[in-house]
């Protein structure tokens, strides 16, 4: 390393990404300086960084997107270099101005290419003028709902309406009639202005049944610029990414290069001096069109790390002190295949709402050299409405796509998460899918595979069984157990035997022997060999019946167990054979009617109200919208009702399960 590098950088972000940047910071013997909100006070972040500065409340408007609070931050700790991460001010290119007047180096891109690329309408009208295919649409800024009904019938729907200054997923509805024109230029205007304080909104037409393929660059101060190859980036969700991976399974060495090509050519017409990310949209065909440019850091960048061998942080870091780009486009290749999973506090059983909380419980699967974590939390964490709901980003690597996506299933069996829901469950849902694993993707793939939501994969009969001797198993040891200390149990061979489970209203008669490492297992006629070395007081079964291996993670509930595997989540309750025949003739607790009751599925604050008593609304119309960890919800009537009162009012903060609206 050259003697020109920074002794000091300011991180001026939170979560994962200060962590990541952390990293690298240790690994160059770099100081580092964090800033942090309220919400951010004891995060991990801050205990890994040499020195610490509060800088506002736990809002990011009151925090991290105040650039002369993180400025005088970096004056009074005397840093030279300011990293911005992702988000927040990392595409600002006032702040990269401010910076450089205070004399503080920008660990990223010069402002004029924030300011040409950084901006979508901006980028488009420049893609365009340099001689790039971009998506047809309207490039003008757009200023109220009835003006984008107008444009995006012009246009010809379906039409993709986004936020100017957007990124992420945040501020971008598709809208494929006058009605979700209406609604979704009034949602993304929101969430543009709560997320980037920006309101400016564009239309594009949307492409039926696109990928979205990125090209990474990075380029220097003096002219030098390469790719860094492609990301599949398709598996996304409202627009927010879930599922990325390196190399794409779609392109090929043709495409790749061409696509390639542009990305460094449109790069270098604004001197682009950084890592950054030109995305693009790619037809059946292979036909790619310019989408937009995220002059900064992606959050996905560990798959072109993982493939490429090229540490991104470090790269930026570098050539933000001046330093010649030591790689050339000769020096990327492809090694293997990379997986990035994306793991959000979030419900994917009741529509993916965010799930606010304490961690309770956080055990990550063991690291390697085919196995990267990257997480800003720990156990005891607080996952927070103020920011983004990711918990971590789980990334795997193997010589070829089976392999990698293998090892991300087997590390997802591994990722233990309880006080917060977290959407590992549909991860391996997806992972799990023939049309996944045959590479058939689209932006479109989780709204046509799961057009109802995520309820669950329906078990197999290996499922079925593996789960329910899990379960008896767990019971017995845990029996064995609970009578060694009470000393009313002592040898094995006095344990009972004989277990029925039942799952989903199905009765399992098994037969459990257990021995050291294991038990003989007599499920279906069968005897069976279970080797396991689990024991009361590990939430995590890892079992190998007759060699072959499964793992099931579990919860005590106040009757039974709740149990999950990959995609699939049971409920079984274990006893007696006569105790489950005693159990079956109880009567079914009759569930409390709330049929005329609406609440708020979480923490958050009501952004607006869409109706008033006494109005009648029809199934699915908005009656109002929820804010949470920086993304709306709509809340939408379950049938036809008249409205008898709306509990809440706009601008108030409200509870998980707090009433919201009441229908006569």
């Amino acid at each position: 390393m050259g003697a020109c590098l920074f002794k000091k950088i300011l991180i001026a972000n939170r979560g994962e990404i200060a962590v990541r940047v952390l990293r690298a910071l240790r690994k160059m013997k770099i100081a580092s300086v964090m800033v942090y909100s309220d919400a951010d006070a004891g995060s991990l972040a801050v205990e890994l960084a040499d020195e610490a500065v509060h800088i506002g409340g736990s809002a990011a408007s009151d925090s991290y997107l105040l650039p002369e609070r993180i400025i005088e931050a970096a004056i009074r700790t005397g840093a030279d270099a300011i990293h911005p991460g992702f988000g927040f001010l990392s595409e600002n290119a006032n702040f990269a101005k401010a910076l450089a007047k205070a004399g503080i180096a920008f660990i990223g891109p010069n402002p004029k290419a924030i300011e040409i690329m950084g901006d979508k309408i901006a980028s488009k009208k420049f893609a365009k003028k340099s001689g790039v295919h971009i998506v047809p649409g309207h490039m003008g800024l757009i200023e109220t709902p009835d003006e984008a009904a107008k444009i995006a019938a012009e246009v010809g729907y379906p039409v993709m309406i986004k936020a100017s200054a957007g990124g992420g997923g945040k501020g971008m509805r598709i809208a494929w009639n006058k009605a979700e024109a209406l609604e979704g230029f009034t949602s993304a205007r929101n969430e543009a202005k709560a997320a980037f304080g920006d309101t400016r909104i564009f239309i594009e037409k949307f492409i039926e049944d696109p990928r979205h393929i990125e090209i990474q660059v990075l380029g220097d101060k003096h002219d030098n610029c390469i790719h860094l190859n492609e990301r599949e980036c398709s598996i996304q969700r409202r627009n927010q990414k879930v599922i990325e991976e390196a190399p794409s399974p779609f392109l090929d060495e043709k495409t790749r290069a061409k696509m390639g090509a542009q990305a460094i050519a449109l790069a270098k017409a604004v001197s682009y001096d950084s890592a950054g990310t030109v995305e693009f949209i790619v037809d059946k065909n292979r036909k790619f069109y310019f989408l937009e440019m995220n002059t900064r850091l992606q959050v996905e960048h560990p798959v072109t790390e993982l493939i490429t061998g090229v540490d991104l942080v470090e790269q930026m870091i570098k050539v933000a002190a001046g330093e010649v780009l030591s790689l050339t486009q000769s020096d990327i290749g492809i090694s293997g295949w990379a997986l990035e999973t994306r793991i959000y506090a979030e419900d994917p059983y009741r529509g993916f709402l965010p799930s606010i909380g304490r961690l309770r419980y956080y055990r990550t699967p063991a690291q390697s050299d085919q196995v990267r974590i990257d997480s800003g939390v720990r156990e005891g964490d607080q996952i927070s409405m103020f920011y983004d709901p990711m918990i971590a980003k789980l990334i795997t690597h193997g010589p070829d796509r089976k392999t990698a996506i293998n090892e991300m299933l087997r590390a997802l069996d591994h990722f233990e998460i309880r006080g917060v829901q977290a959407n590992t469950a549909f991860l391996a849902s997806v992972l799990e899918q023939k049309r996944f694993v045959d590479g058939q993707l689209t932006t479109g793939y989780i709204a046509e595979e799961f057009p109802d939501g995520f309820s669950g994969d329906t078990p197999t009969k290996t499922q079925l069984r593996n789960l329910s001797i899990a379960a008896a198993f767990i019971h017995a040891k845990s029996t064995q157990r609970a009578g060694q200390i009470s000393g009313q149990i002592a040898p094995v061979s006095h344990l009972r035997r004989e277990w029925v489970v039942q799952i989903d209203g199905e009765l399992y008669p098994i037969e459990i022997a257990l021995r050291d490492g294991g038990a003989d297992v007599l499920f279906d006629r069968s005897w069976l060999d279970m080797a396991t070395n689990w024991h009361p007081g590990r939430h995590l079964f890892e079992g190998q019946l007759d060699g072959q291996a499964f793992t099931v993670q579990f919860s005590n509930l106040t009757e039974g167990y709740a149990l999950q595997s990959r995609g699939v989540s049971v409920t079984a309750i274990v006893g007696s054979p006569r105790a489950m025949e005693l159990h079956a003739k109880l009567p079914v607790k009759e569930a409390v009617d709330t049929g005329n009751q609406v609440s708020s599925p979480m923490p958050g604050n009501v952004v607006r109200i869409e109706v008033s008593n006494g109005q009648k609304v029809r199934i699915g119309e908005a009656l109002l919208v929820v804010e949470a960890m920086k993304m709306e919800n709509v809340i939408r009537a379950e049938r036809d009702a008249v409205i008898d009162k709306v509990h809440v009012k706009a601008g108030q903060t409200v509870n998980a399960d707090e009433l919201l609206v009441s229908f006569q």
